[in-house]
């Protein structure tokens, strides 16, 4: 009789630390589970925002592709013209103005050109009407003909003066022009962000060059 009650009993005990074993292997599989989980989700988490950054700095609209492909020539011809002031222009304040043009267009044309091969586009539109530097046409949006350029190449002191401020106040509005569509259509965050920039920079310089005109 003693050796049948203790046979259940040993049974049991090792079904109850069976039973344990198997809840705590359980317990440790969610727990393991549970932080291979949670680091998913940090990982997804990460994953998530950096490729909503790379989107949103790849985020482009044709708007912005041709406010470049048009702002990269037209930033050329004022560095062009800004570079004759050098040792043509008798004014101390246009070459001020000649001299911020520099220091503000050519990085902006390189940052342009980044943006046009990380879009996969061309760095020029072709055929644009009005965007050849040679063109004897002039442009609605403010760039000199062939025969402005050359015209302003061979003048010197007051001269020289007066014809750059009045043809850098048509190209700068031009340029006005432009970056203001680029604001109301384009939906690239820096390609809107120095729209805004150009605007309002170059609606200053329009500014100076209408009083340097004024007193020439």
């Amino acid at each position: 009789m003693t050796a049948l009650t203790r046979t259940p009993r040993r049974t049991r005990l090792r079904r109850a630390a069976a039973t344990a074993s198997v809840v705590a292997v359980g317990t440790l599989l969610l727990t393991a589970c549970g932080d291979d989980m949670n680091d998913m989700e940090h990982g997804s988490g990460k994953s998530s925002t950096s490729t909503s950054g790379e989107a949103g700095s790849a985020d482009f609209v044709d708007a912005d592709v041709t406010f470049a492909q048009m702002m990269i020539p037209h930033h050329e011809q004022a560095l062009e013209m800004a570079e004759l002031a050098d040792d043509r222009a008798s004014d101390t304040e246009l070459k001020d103005i000649a001299e911020q043009i520099e220091k503000a267009q050519d990085p902006e044309i390189k940052t342009m050109k980044g943006w046009l091969r990380s879009w996969d586009r061309p760095t020029a539109a072709e055929s644009m009407p009005g965007m050849d530097h040679g063109s004897d046409g002039g442009s609605a949006d403010g760039m000199m003909s062939g025969a402005d350029m050359r015209r302003l190449k061979t003048m010197k002191g007051t001269d020289f003066d007066k014809l750059f401020a009045q043809l850098m106040i048509e190209h700068h509005n031009g340029a006005i022009s432009m970056a203001e569509d680029e604001r109301k259509n384009g939906r690239n965050g820096a390609a809107v962000k120095m729209a805004g920039a150009i605007v309002k920079s170059q609606t200053a310089e329009v500014e100076q060059l209408n009083d340097i005109l004024d007193r020439l």
